[in-house]
């Protein structure tokens, strides 16, 4: 009896689907930028966190949360790739437009193992990336809190960034409060149109935006 459990199971697990692995890397249509006004971060999430992003001598506004490869529908994550894990020294490296070392870690690799490229490779394009995009001073003027609808934030980026179009960029909230500006960038960083699951933009006309610390 006990032989032909056995089989029975050698049997079922011949017949189950692999488990996935991820996406081949370097396979995607575009890139998604995403920039977090870190204020409104870290009082949602990483003040009870202690994260040391929201410590007021950082004086963080605009940070990078990702640099995302893209489908014009869905995204590929945790990709199969050849290339090494990037060090600590790396990714703490990034912490100044990222906020933290973690962070950077994070984003290696759940999404630059997607790009093709190495570790040094794909934060060296998410800085240039993030260099290409100029963030509006307006939001670093703010004093206190403010409610805002969140047309107003894409309205401020596309008068920053003349090269930016409407449909290029997408503001999301999270718990009534300005989470991001989504920007969409070709392979080579040029601004391209947002595919139909990112252009999802905020409603809000109340949404919440906080001061620089």
């Amino acid at each position: 009896m006990h032989r032909y459990l056995t089989a029975f199971l050698i049997w079922m697990t011949a017949t189950l689907p692999a488990l996935s692995e991820g996406e081949k890397a370097g396979q995607f249509d575009y890139y998604v930028m995403a920039l977090s006004w870190s204020p409104n971060w870290c009082a949602l999430e990483g003040d009870s966190r202690n994260s040391p992003q929201c410590e007021a001598r950082h004086d963080h506004g605009w940070i990078l949360h990702g640099l995302w490869p893209q489908f014009h529908r869905g995204f590929p994550s945790y990709c199969r790739t050849a290339e090494r894990p990037p060090s600590r020294g790396m990714t703490n490296a990034m912490a100044d437009i990222m906020g933290t070392g973690g962070l950077a870690w994070h984003q290696w690799k759940k999404h630059g193992t997607c790009t093709g490229l190495s570790a040094a490779q794909y934060y060296a394009l998410s800085r240039e990336a993030y260099a290409t995009v100029t963030r509006p001073e307006v939001f670093r003027k703010l004093t206190k809190d403010v409610k805002l609808p969140a047309s107003v934030v894409e309205d401020a980026f596309l008068k920053a960034n003349p090269t930016l179009e409407p449909d290029g960029v997408t503001i999301t909230c999270k718990q009534s409060h300005i989470q991001e500006a989504r920007i969409c960038l070709s392979r080579d960083l040029k601004p391209v149109p947002c595919g139909q699951d990112v252009v999802r933009d905020c409603k809000m006309k109340d949404a919440l935006f906080t001061p620089v610390r």
